[in-house]
């Protein structure tokens, strides 16, 4: 019994499974930060770009 118990406290298969996962975690939630920001940047962008395009069309 005690052998059992004993090796069920050292087994460490499952931690690096978790510790994966919450490397993906991470890495998913900076990326969503940085396509979030990318992307008002680029709405900006196209925003300014437009307006520029606007004032150049022949009336």
């Amino acid at each position: 019994m005690f052998t059992t118990i004993k090796s069920f406290i050292n087994d460490e298969s499952g931690a690096t499974a978790i510790e994966y996962g919450l490397i993906a975690a991470l890495v998913s939630v900076a990326a969503i930060g940085a396509l979030g920001l990318l992307g008002d940047a680029l709405e900006d962008m196209f925003d300014a770009v437009a307006a520029a395009l606007t004032g150049a069309l022949p009336t």
